[in-house]
């Protein structure tokens, strides 16, 4: 694209100062969420607020990088799982992987349970679609519930971290859920 909303490629420097600000800020995120202040990002990444700033206008929008990241890796899992010669099994290790991934990120728990956020952009979308069609394989089989749909995951999802979250360490709450999603 050489239109005149194009933008230049970066220098290598500014392209190795974008991608230790992407580092530290996913290392930030996952420990404490959005509420890590941008200068705490910049010292970890060795730059200058300013040098945070040119390459993301806002926290926000920093935030939403990291955690598109995290959602394009999930949505490649899910991906490796649409071949599965059993789709039931598949569907329901791919919610275990998303909620230990959850549970690891604050930032990427913060942003699946918020129903989607701003994240409208096209790994999020991919990601939904992806695990729709999990679900659609997982009931063609017989081994998910009929009465769900691919809108639903995104409830059930965020219930599912939640339950998982606040329970106590070593009880299994958040199976009683996925044993709610099973076929009868």
């Amino acid at each position: 694209m050489n239109g005149p909303t194009a933008k230049p490629p970066l220098r290598a420097d500014a392209r190795r100062n974008r991608a230790r600000v992407l580092a530290a800020a996913q290392e930030a995120f996952a420990d404490e969420g959005l509420s890590v202040p941008l200068d705490e990002i910049a010292r970890r990444a060795g730059v200058g607020a300013g040098t945070v700033y040119r390459h993301f206008p806002s926290k926000e929008s920093l935030f939403e990088a990291v955690v598109l990241d995290g959602v394009e890796r999930l949505s490649e899992q899910a991906r490796e799982r649409l071949t599965a010669a059993e789709p039931g099994p598949a569907f329901f290790e791919f919610i275990e992987i998303v909620a230990e991934q959850a549970m690891l990120n604050k930032a990427l728990c913060e942003a699946l349970e918020s129903a989607g956020g701003s994240l409208s952009h096209t790994p999020h979308t991919d990601f939904r679609a992806l695990f729709g069609e999990l679900l659609r394989r997982a009931q063609a089989a017989g081994a998910v519930r009929q009465d769900l749909e691919p809108e639903d995951l995104t409830a059930l999802l965020a219930g599912y971290l939640a339950i998982n979250r606040q329970s106590s360490p070593g009880r299994a709450l958040g199976r009683v859920l996925t044993d709610g999603l099973r076929a009868t």
